[in-house]
């Protein structure tokens, strides 16, 4: 994802960031070091050492914080970020599950009725084109039974109470 533009509203202490998609707001309590106000300085899109990584980030001239899009995206509960990072983590337990499983990769492959370069794009943590529901047949298949939970964020459980 690729950051359009970076501003910071001293008003409601935060940063507003822009993106292709859709634009977030960022408090300044979630950026380390705390920004207490933005000066008139712009806050860079690029911090110059991360640039060299392409890493989407910008920096908050009031202290020198940096901040990746991803702090932006969580602390938005962007969907799709929420769903990569659930793929994510699926992906890293099926490969813990497959380095200690006793069956070959060719009879996961055949239990899956896959191939086995879909079987490597199942497993490649950089890959978010793969769904949901073949790494858990995948998972299934190591012998593991993945169970969803639902249930109400702490917050919400505070205000009710």
């Amino acid at each position: 994802m690729k950051i359009r533009s970076v501003a910071h509203n001293n008003r409601r202490k935060s940063f507003e960031v822009k993106t292709a998609k859709s634009a977030f707001v960022l408090p300044f309590s979630q950026v380390e070091p705390r920004p207490a106000v933005c000066r008139s300085h712009r806050s860079r899109l690029r911090d110059k050492a991360l640039a060299a990584r392409r890493s989407p980030t910008f920096s908050s001239p009031a202290r020198r914080a940096t901040v990746h899009i991803e702090q932006v995206l969580e602390y938005n509960q962007d969907p799709d970020y929420l769903r990569d990072a659930l793929l994510y983590k699926l992906t890293i337990e099926a490969q813990k599950r497959l380095a200690v499983t006793p069956l070959s990769k060719n009879e996961i492959v055949r239990r899956l009725g896959t191939s086995p370069s879909q079987l490597a794009r199942l497993l490649d943590q950089t890959n978010y084109r793969k769904s949901v529901d073949k790494l858990l047949a995948l998972l299934h298949v190591l012998g593991c039974d993945v169970d969803l939970r639902v249930r109400e964020k702490a917050a919400s459980r505070a205000r009710a109470a």
